[in-house]
């Protein structure tokens, strides 16, 4: 049992061995944007992480997906828009443009800038979550008082 197991270890150590004297593998992100030195690798690492998070958004739009694959995809998202923000950092460092100035806007339904929108957000079918749903309901003013 083990010697197929040995096999295709020894099958697959060569196969990747091949793989990386042609140059075919793919070069990984890096952890942190600050180990990144070259403006075009940087460009090109937030531009995956763009691909990935609008793979993942129009994923949550499927509300069938049941709600802990719906929390963990909001929670891939939260972590790919902060790890985007951190390489918007890095390339502005290396002298390229500022995205965060010039990328589009957190807007609200009726088209105005929302103030506060750095926080922890939620997409498509995680805002109608059970306890999402009252974040989203604004509470009615109470009644002013007469004096």
């Amino acid at each position: 049992m083990a010697r197929n197991a040995e096999k295709a270890m020894t099958a697959l150590a060569r196969f990747r061995q091949a793989q990386l004297e042609e140059g075919k593998v793919k070069e990984q992100r890096p952890f942190l944007a600050s180990e990144c030195n070259e403006l075009p690798n940087a460009e090109k690492w937030r531009q995956q992480i763009t691909g990935e998070i609008s793979k993942k958004v129009a994923q949550i739009q499927n509300a069938g997906l049941g709600d802990f694959r719906i929390r963990d995809l909001n929670d891939e998202i939260n972590k790919l828009l902060r790890e985007k923000g951190h390489w918007e950092v890095r390339i502005k460092e290396l002298g390229g443009p500022d995205y965060a100035r010039i990328g589009p806007k957190m807007l609200d339904h009726e088209g105005k800038e929302v103030p506060g929108n750095r926080g922890y957000k939620y997409f498509g079918a995680a805002k109608d979550l059970p306890g999402v749903r009252e974040l989203f309901e604004k509470e009615p003013l109470p009644p002013p008082r007469k004096t």
